[in-house]
């Protein structure tokens, strides 16, 4: 380390400690002052070279800059705070309620003929694009879009069906 440069920051932080602590301290509780003070003196190690002579001012401004973002930051994270507290609380969904979910689906997953499985299989499961779909179905293009339309349509149906058997009012026990 170059001894006049570490000479030269060790005066100017005992010459300006002090009143650039007490400039932080008239504008923040004492914790920040502290902090700011700190990266202020930071800031002047790392740009040593471009602190002037009567370096007071421009540790002031230093620490201005300093409490300025650290005041921003805070309203941030306090924005941030307020979004997610005014989010709606997303309830844990009953694992039973998942599970009749799956079932249904995979009931009318299984109810569909094995192209339609297939097809399916290809684009949901395996991911893959439509033309690399019918690549492995041995068809075109625009037979494959087709038939994974249709699949979808059919699956669609299947599960309103169940939907609609599953909220059927039920009969009086007694009737």
């Amino acid at each position: 380390m170059n001894p006049s440069r570490q000479d030269r920051f060790e005066a100017l932080f005992a010459a300006h400690y002090g009143d650039v602590h007490r400039y932080a301290l008239r504008r923040a509780e004492p914790s920040l002052a502290e902090e700011v003070v700190n990266e202020a003196f930071l800031v002047a190690w790392r740009r040593l070279d471009h602190v002037p002579d009567h370096a007071l001012p421009w540790l002031y401004a230093t620490a201005g800059h300093v409490l300025a973002n650290r005041r921003r930051e805070a309203q941030r994270h306090a924005r941030r705070n307020s979004a997610a507290a005014a989010q709606p609380a997303q309830t844990a969904r009953d694992p039973a309620e998942r599970l009749a979910e799956r079932d249904a689906a995979l009931r009318a997953f299984t109810s569909l003929s094995e192209p339609d499985r297939e097809a399916l299989r290809l684009v949901a499961w395996e991911r893959l694009s439509i033309q690399d779909a019918a690549r492995v179905a041995g068809v075109t293009r625009a037979a494959f879009a087709m038939r994974v339309h249709r699949a979808r349509r059919r699956l669609a149906a299947h599960l309103r069906e169940q939907d609609a058997d599953f909220h059927l009012p039920m009969e009086p026990a007694d009737a």
